[in-house]
């Protein structure tokens, strides 16, 4: 998941603009990327406490474990050179991975997990997770500094279509570094390929299949543990809200925000696709709420914060008269992991789960 400094509506929202690409166009997740990683610079990344889905008091959401990445138990050699296709269209051929530069929190992901962190040597500010913490940061509010990852000496650079400026990336391709393009994560069945496209990169495509297994396995039980309705009940409804409040910004998620697929892996149904949202994100209003109609709302946990936590979000015009608001059920996850589909994509379902069936147990 990443975000950036422009606060206009997001790409992977709002008006599907064309997206930011290493070209310098704006692509679907180009502009939420770069609403967020301004907010996550401005306020930090730390993960906040659980919000009770039911009353909003913190009370009962699971208990935050440490954010932490976990690799494989096998340490992979890279088997390189390897060529393999970039998502904007290059070949580039891979020499060594004994600099890695990730540009993103969710790439950065895969290649600690994959067993490859001891050779990774900067992060992006959305790398949040805690091996990572001590690496230098090589963008600010997600615009990439070239100068900073030159500085590194990096032998392969990973980004992704959202990473920009357009400038940065050809400079440090320019310098005959090998940069790999990945395209984003928008559902759960992005998980294999994008896992697939680092291994790949890094030499280490066995340790890849390893860990799609282990994801997929993990991924899967979870989902087993999804409670069935109550008689009488259907499947909650749930609205995903992008806010930052110190920028006032406030979003609804439609068909493609992202949300979607792992709502729906939680057995709820996302209010605003099924409301008819045909954009990723739009401003929240009163009418667009009151037809979404939400049981429950979904938000990260930073953006809660930034408007006042529960009484504030409830506050903001439309929320209080759904069914969501007037119950206060509000899910909320850490920002530095909602979206990534990857390696912890389970425990944000498990999270998930757990939030929004609190009344279901363990039981189901």
């Amino acid at each position: 998941m990443r975000f950036s400094q422009d606060f206009a509506p997001p790409g992977q929202g709002g008006d599907r603009q064309p997206g930011r690409r290493p070209g310098g166009a704006r692509g679907p997740l180009g502009a939420l990327a770069s609403v967020l990683a301004l907010a996550l610079a401005l306020t930090g990344c730390g993960a906040g406490s659980g919000t009770d889905a039911r009353t909003g008091t913190g009370a009962a959401a699971p208990e935050q474990a440490v954010d932490r990445v976990e690799p494989l138990a096998t340490t992979p050699e890279p088997r390189l050179p390897a060529t393999v296709k970039s998502a904007d269209g290059t070949r580039v051929t891979i020499g060594s991975a004994d600099r890695i530069v990730p540009l993103t929190g969710g790439l950065s992901e895969i290649v600690f997990t994959l067993g490859l962190g001891g050779r990774v040597v900067a992060r992006d500010i959305t790398a949040t997770f805690e091996q990572a913490a001590e690496l230098p940061v090589v963008t600010r509010a997600h615009d990439v500094s070239a100068e900073s990852v030159l500085s590194l000496k990096p032998t392969v650079v990973l980004a992704e279509t959202t990473t920009g400026p357009a400038e940065a990336v050809e400079q440090i391709r320019d310098a005959g570094i090998p940069l790999v393009v990945v395209a984003p994560a928008k559902e759960l069945s992005d998980v294999d390929r994008r896992i697939d496209a680092v291994a790949a990169a890094l030499g280490v495509p066995d340790s890849g299949t390893e860990l799609k297994t282990r994801t997929r396995s993990r991924i899967e039980a979870v989902q087993e543990s999804v409670p069935a309705p109550a008689k009488g009940r259907g499947k909650p409804r749930v609205a995903f809200l992008y806010l930052r409040g110190s920028a006032s910004v406030y979003l609804l998620g439609g068909r493609d925000s992202g949300a979607s697929s792992l709502l729906e892996a939680a057995g709820a149904v996302d209010a605003g696709k099924a409301s008819g949202l045909k954009k990723d994100f739009t401003a929240i209003t009163s009418e667009a709420l009151a037809k979404a109609a939400p049981d429950a709302i979904l938000v990260m946990r930073k953006g809660l914060e930034s408007v006042g936590g529960v009484d504030g979000l409830v506050k903001i015009p439309g929320i209080a008269e759904t069914p969501a608001g007037m119950d206060r059920r509000i899910v909320s996850i850490d920002d530095g992991v909602l979206l990534n589909y990857g390696p912890r994509t389970d425990r944000v379902l498990s999270d998930l789960i757990a939030q929004l069936h609190p009344e279901d147990g363990a039981d189901g």
